[in-house]
């Protein structure tokens, strides 16, 4: 437990961050499986739209420092490959 007045605001800092950092990356996992749902139901429009909206969130992680932008690359690659190949 911390007990220098600094350590104790580090540790309330990180708490409020790891909650945010969970709640961004639960959005992005849930937005991936919702384009395996689509592809399951064979819906292009929405296979589309959630894939655009994964990488945008995918995007927006790197840019508040959630995800290092090597992974964020990565993962769009993949899902990238996954959604042409799922789609034709």
């Amino acid at each position: 437990m911390a007990n220098h007045p600094s350590a104790i605001k580090r540790q309330r800092q990180d708490k409020k961050r790891r909650l945010r950092n969970k709640s961004c990356r639960s959005t992005i996992n849930t937005t991936v499986k919702k384009i395996f749902s689509s592809v399951e139901e064979k819906d292009n429009d929405g296979i589309q739209l959630y894939y655009k909206q994964a990488i945008a969130r995918i995007d927006s992680a790197v840019t508040k420092g959630i995800l290092h932008r090597n992974t964020a690359s990565r993962r769009i690659s993949r899902l990238t490959k996954k959604v042409n190949s799922l789609s034709s």
